[in-house]
């Protein structure tokens, strides 16, 4: 019998060690993705997703009391070799740990901006390189990273690698708690490292969960695989550090416990996931057709107790950046939803995508039994990501722990469709690769609807 589970585990160990390797070869290879690279990073991540797609095949034939051993291992492997280089997409990591620092010298994030000269002792030369000056008097910027800005509250012209130097920062208060932890015990030198280690946490500690949860309902645990073994996920948690990792992490953790009838921490727990990335809130609806006052008095509290102390401290500017992010991102003028402004003008599609959301909420409130809320909440993630198509791809991070529970892996679609970055620049490309991959739940669900399956509570 020994021999049989060897037998079997060993072509996944090897695929998983392969994954690694290139893992760590696009992240040390690439550096900072520029449009001259894209073609040579989607080669890497292509060869990623189908070693990644054969490891999980070839896991469903691995004894089940290997299985959790086995996947956590992945996980811990494959993130470890995300966490090998610097972040290659975004720069948003350089915000957290510059967050993080400031709330360790026990000053509040919301009160300053990068750039403002009352903190400039806290500087890291990795975050503030010394700008160099020409014969010309141009300034230039050592580093791939950094960028001219002008300082604020002094005269002067600084290097930053902080994207948005000039304005407040985005993240809620419990993103922020994170970034001041992950910072705590590591010097100011210390680069992405940490954060890319509380990524690997969130990843970790999310494929955990699944693993038991899958268990305990009757699933295949071998699908928390499919998370923790992800491509996106390494690279949109770890190697780039988003915080959505941690956010996802706790929204599954809430609709765990409020399956289970522990609403009231359920709903403080949600408040936590709400208070880290506010797009958590659209697990909420498919939970909430039993006592749903309970688990919102419970998740409005805690976000009010967690803003609190910011409030006090800073007062209205606690909301940051939030209403310029808004309208830069094409919120505010209706540009941002990809399909509904082809046949919208303006504002108009942003608010028909706010209605459609809303109105597919209330439907998912009334028809979904919240001890199986699995694939409702894939629907309703999916489709908002679809009606609002983010410009940045790690927002599919939410997505994945449900769709894995649920079953519903035409929702990948959605997941690779925003995170092809390079197609953006062409925004009809894109929007035909958005609704084809919209398309994919569309056919999914008539396949189940003729075969008398139910759509919402399958089980």
């Amino acid at each position: 019998m020994r021999d049989v589970r060897f037998a079997r585990v060993a072509p996944v160990a090897v695929l998983l060690g392969a994954i690694a390797a290139v893992t760590v070869a696009l992240v040390a290879g690439v550096g900072v993705l520029t449009a001259k690279q894209v073609p040579v990073y989607f080669a890497f991540e292509g060869v990623c997703w189908t070693l990644f797609a054969a490891a999980v095949l070839l896991l469903l034939r691995v004894p089940r009391r290997a299985v959790p051993a086995l996947v956590l291992a992945g996980t811990l492997l494959l993130g470890a070799a995300g966490a090998t280089g610097q972040p290659i997409i975004s720069t948003d990591s350089a915000r957290y740990s510059w967050d993080g620092i400031v709330q360790d010298a026990g000053i509040s994030p919301y009160r300053y901006v990068p750039a403002d000269a009352a903190l400039a002792p806290l500087r890291p030369e990795w975050l503030f390189p010394t700008p160099r000056v020409t014969d010309g008097g141009t300034v230039t910027c050592p580093g791939p990273r950094a960028e001219p800005t002008e300082q604020v509250g002094a005269p002067g012209t600084i290097c930053t690698a902080i994207n948005r130097p000039q304005v407040p920062t985005i993240y809620p208060p419990v993103a922020e708690a994170l970034f001041a932890l992950a910072r705590l015990a590591v010097p100011p030198g210390a680069e992405y490292l940490p954060i890319q280690l509380l990524g690997l946490a969130a990843v970790l500690a999310t494929t955990g969960l699944l693993l038991r949860t899958l268990r305990t309902t009757g699933r295949d645990p071998r699908y928390a695989a499919v998370f923790g073994w992800c491509p996106f996920v390494t690279m949109e948690a770890v190697t780039n550090a988003h915080v959505d990792a941690a956010a996802a992490f706790l929204a599954l953790a809430a609709t765990v416990l409020i399956t289970r009838g522990r609403r009231v921490t359920g709903g403080v727990v949600l408040g936590l996931a709400i208070a880290t990335k506010f797009l958590p809130v659209l697990v909420a609806p498919p939970l909430g057709r039993r006592r749903p006052w309970v688990i919102a008095a419970a998740a409005l509290g805690t976000v009010a107790a967690v803003y609190l102390p910011h409030v006090i401290a800073v007062g209205p500017s606690v909301i940051g950046y939030l209403p310029g992010y808004l309208d830069e991102e094409g919120y505010d003028g209706g540009s941002r939803s990809a399909l509904l402004s082809v046949l919208l003008p303006g504002s108009a599609s942003t608010i028909a995508a706010a209605v459609l959301i809303a109105a597919l909420s209330v439907v998912l409130l009334v028809r979904t039994d919240p001890a199986e809320p699995w694939a409702a909440q894939t629907l309703l993630v999916g489709t908002a990501l679809v009606l609002v198509s983010p410009a940045y791809g790690w927002y599919g991070l939410l997505l994945v722990p449900f769709m894995v529970m649920s079953g519903r892996w035409e929702w990948f679609g959605v997941v690779i469709a925003l995170s092809l970055l390079g197609v953006r620049q062409d925004p009809w490309a894109f929007r035909a690769i958005l609704l084809a991959a919209a398309l994919l739940p569309v056919l999914a669900a008539v396949r189940r609807a003729r075969r008398g399956e139910r759509i919402l509570n399958p089980r």
